[in-house]
């Protein structure tokens, strides 16, 4: 049976981690795996996604929408999606290389033999710069929305993985994104997995 890589990303909100992973996986020509895992969980449970965005928050913003935890809120839907995203990250990690941003992929596939633990972050005026540059964001929603974010995120992955997203003794590379931009750090992350697992 031929054995299959997983890349999994963790990152600050505003660090850019979502573009730098899609990049990454356009360079080493694998599958990029994020909010859909999520919502196939969700579809598979004969959960609308409307209900799981009622539990999940409050705004109804598009991007908004992609920078939650899927199933923040009602500790019951939230650890049935958690349970059914896990089963379809293992499913997924097995029969395919791939980079999986989110999502607590590292902790579930901790013990998956050829996987690599990343976590993107980048410096409070590089995040707040993007959050205005590239997500268009009003300055004082972008402080707030990285405030937010970081809690939501780091509350959801303490919840089920019972350790920190930055938590160096879980990740493999550590990287602030702000030393090369998106693509220099896509290309430098792809050269790692390269010599890692191609």
């Amino acid at each position: 049976m031929e054995e299959h890589f997983t890349v999994t990303i963790t990152r600050q909100f505003g660090s850019m981690g979502r573009p730098i992973a899609k990049k990454m996986a356009a360079i080493l020509g694998i599958e990029y795996y994020d909010r859909d895992i999520v919502e196939k969980a969700s579809k598979d449970m004969n959960l609308p996604i409307s209900v799981v965005s009622d539990s999940e928050e409050a705004v109804r913003h598009t991007f908004l929408n992609m920078s939650f935890p899927l199933g923040v809120g009602t500790t019951e839907i939230q650890d049935r999606i958690y349970t059914n995203q896990s089963r379809i990250i293992r499913e997924v990690a097995d029969k395919e290389d791939c980079i999986i941003v989110g999502r607590c992929a590292d902790y579930i596939l901790r013990e998956h033999k050829n996987s690599m633990h990343i976590f993107i972050y980048a410096s409070p005026e590089d995040r707040l710069n993007n959050c205005i540059n590239y997500l268009m964001m009003e300055p004082l929603e972008a402080k707030k929305m990285i405030k937010a974010v970081d809690k939501s995120r780091n509350s959801y992955h303490k919840h089920y993985a019972g350790y920190l997203p930055n938590d160096c003794r879980y990740k493999d590379i550590l990287i602030n994104s702000s030393l090369m931009g998106i693509e220099g750090t896509a290309e430098y992350l792809a050269e790692a997995v390269k010599r890692q697992f191609i």
